[in-house]
């Protein structure tokens, strides 16, 4: 197949994003062609684009269109490149070959902007004024401005990070303390910061355009007092912007435009959270999608919208409205900070994406509140279920995304339920907003408070819990007085029994026959992201395991009044399983569990001689692949006037059985 053969002359953001769509065109031959290296590098690598450094003059720019035999060339120079576009023309014209001009949009100049033709003039124009200046019209016309009164003690210059600018540089008379040898693009706070580190009182540029960063500098002047000297660009004949020229190029040679999709993190809320990329290239977008509110807040006036939450409903509106070219899904905060971007990206493979990050309401919160967050753990309440209180216990930082109605006046209730109230809550309301409250105390003080929907929270908690490992003391569980006491696995059986368990952080465990909850509660405390159903159907047990449940504040752990194997048919599928008791009904318990999940793991302990010889007779009756059973006697001391003497407890049979499991323990 005959690729069409293009030739473009780049030297702007658009010739190089021009560039970058045509070369992912297989039917495209491209040759561009730069004045620097710095410019070839810049440019993408594919196979059917050819890059060329080497400056051309007229007689070169015609012997290379006249030989190479291009359906089209493309002027893609500078605004201010009058001269090679000139010779652009010429070469185009003498070759018989199709010219086409990419124009870059002009600028608009801020009322009090001093507007001159041409560098000579801004030289002439600050002669005699009094007081530093900036510029950031490139290195070319630098010996223009020697005239000026002071030059080497007044000029600033900003100059591409090139041996050559810096040649010129030192041609020109600029001393190395004064040169920025940077390379764009600048925001308004970099604009802001060489402004000031310059001390100037004039800013001379050329009309970028906004590709360009011209408002980045004109903002930056306004907010520093600086006077904008801009120097107008010369006439340019007729031409296309970038989008109708692809737009073109795709009508001509049948070539496919993807759909370009921007996520874009607003930051917290407000319009002064947002960066200055986010809102350019919210200014540029065809179609705002988004929730109704940051949808209300980012789009401009005549922008298309369509509000939406869903990641599919997003990306089925796109794909429903082919006209419009350039999408903003415009989130709250930052794109990888608890954002819907995660699960929209994905699903949008079939365009170009690009991924814009915002302020997150964790760096915007630490900021206010003066201090730093790379010690703070992260976790979000935003229409999650999520158990903080493990977080907070072992964490000294804990940040929280808190949304809904009283949603801090009850994470406030749920730390001081579970013996924090002690911990200090730094709520951020409306953060960015006027109206922006900043509210610290204790879970306890705070506990009831009403707060905005729009609130976050840094807990500190300086009291931690230290230990992480299991085998609580028995003394931390409430215990039955009665003539027929509730059960309790001991901590020497419940720490084998939860080694041998081998939990995961997010583990699914059913706990059989519960008694006082203390392997419930062990499994909860280690299966942190996770869920425990603690199943237990008498009364006088039930009465305990809530007691035990509400004095640790376990939100992931669900007690199941009832008795198994009935109770257990609607719980989700275990991953793991205790049994502490069965009320005789071993076989059946079993067989629900491997019905549920042919691969749980089971830990199950004995101690009369009945429950061990039906524990040994499942065994053999299951498809197991991995069976222990362990014998384990125990003795603890007691006190005998001033003697202590080893008492022995009753010898407990610990079985540990799995079918088809794969664990991989990392190491």
């Amino acid at each position: 197949m005959n690729k069409t053969k293009i030739c473009v002359f780049a030297g702007t953001t658009e010739g190089r994003e021009l560039i970058e769509f045509l070369s992912n065109q297989e039917q495209i031959s491209i040759i561009a062609c730069v004045t620097t290296s710095y410019g070839k590098d810049l440019l993408p690598t594919a196979e059917n684009l050819t890059v060329s450094s080497q400056q051309l003059d007229e007689a070169e720019m015609e012997t290379l269109i006249s030989e190479s035999g291009f359906d089209l060339v493309i002027d893609a120079t500078h605004p201010y490149a009058d001269k090679a576009t000139k010779n652009i023309m010429k070469a185009c014209s003498a070759a018989e070959t199709e010219y086409l001009r990419l124009l870059r949009e002009n600028g608009f100049f801020p009322e009090d902007a001093l507007v001159v033709p041409d560098a000579e003039s801004a030289a002439e124009l600050l002669k005699d004024t009094k007081g530093n200046i900036l510029l950031t019209t490139g290195s070319k016309d630098l010996s223009k401005y020697s005239k000026i009164n002071g030059f080497s003690e007044r000029v600033y210059a900003r100059v591409l990070p090139a041996e050559h600018s810096l040649e010129l540089c030192r041609q020109a008379g600029i001393p190395p303390a004064h040169i920025f040898a940077v390379q764009g693009p600048f925001s308004v706070e970099m604009n802001t910061a060489m402004l000031h580190a310059a001390a100037a009182k004039f800013l001379v540029t050329k009309d970028g355009g906004g590709s360009g960063g011209f408002e980045e500098k004109a903002v930056a002047a306004r907010e520093t007092g600086t006077a904008l000297v801009v120097i107008g660009r010369p006439p340019q004949g007729k031409g296309m912007n970038l989008s109708d020229t692809i737009d073109l190029l795709c009508c001509r040679f049948g070539l496919e435009r993807k759909q370009r999709v921007d996520i874009v993190g607003i930051g917290p809320g407000s319009l002064s959270a947002i960066t200055e990329d986010a809102r350019k290239i919210i200014e540029k977008a065809d179609c705002i999608i988004g929730a109704e509110r940051v949808v209300k807040l980012a789009a401009q006036p005549g922008q298309a919208v369509f509000c939406a939450i869903a990641p599919k409903d997003i990306q089925d509106y796109i794909a429903n409205h082919r006209e419009y070219q350039h999408f903003a899904a415009v989130m709250s905060g930052d794109t990888g900070f608890f954002s819907g971007a995660k699960k929209l990206f994905p699903l949008l493979e079939s365009y170009e994406v690009h991924i814009i990050p915002g302020i997150s309401s964790l760096s915007y919160l630490c900021a206010r509140l003066g201090t730093s967050y790379e010690d703070v753990i992260s976790v979000s309440l935003h229409g999650r279920n999520h158990n903080i209180v493990p977080d907070v216990r072992t964490n000294p930082r804990v940040f929280a995304l808190v949304g809904g109605e009283n949603g801090i006046s009850r994470l406030c209730q749920i730390l001081t339920d579970s013996g924090l109230g002690n911990a200090r809550v730094s709520v951020g309301e409306n953060l960015s907003y006027p109206n922006e409250k900043i509210t610290v105390g204790t879970a306890a003080e705070l506990a009831g408070k009403q707060f905005s929907p729009l609130s976050a929270a840094l807990i500190e908690n300086h009291s931690l819990a230290a230990i992480v490992t299991h085998g609580l003391p028995d003394e931390l569980f409430q215990r039955s007085e009665a003539e027929s006491p509730v059960p309790m696995t001991k901590s020497e059986v419940r720490s084998i029994c939860l080694s041998n368990l081998r939990l995961t952080s997010d583990a699914v465990v059913w706990d059989i026959g519960a008694g006082t909850g203390s392997v419930a509660i062990e499994t909860a405390l280690q299966a942190r992201q996770g869920q425990v159903f603690a199943i237990e159907y008498k009364e006088n047990a039930l009465t305990l395991l809530n007691e035990n449940c509400s004095k640790f504040g376990l939100e992931n752990l669900t007690i199941v009044p009832g008795k198994a194997p009935e109770i257990c048919w609607e719980l989700p599928a275990p991953t793991h399983a205790f049994i502490g008791g069965s009320s005789g009904r071993l076989r059946e318990i079993i067989s629900l569990l491997l019905e549920k999940n042919p691969h749980v793991r089971i830990a199950a302990t004995a101690i009369t001689l009945e429950t061990i010889g039906e524990l040994a007779e499942c065994l053999k009756a299951f498809p197991f692949t991995e069976t222990e059973v362990v014998s384990l006697t125990a003795a603890r001391d007691r006190a005998a006037g001033r003697y202590h003497l080893m008492m022995g407890q009753n010898p407990v049979y610990i079985f540990t059985m799995q079918a088809g499991g794969n664990h991989i323990w990392g190491f």
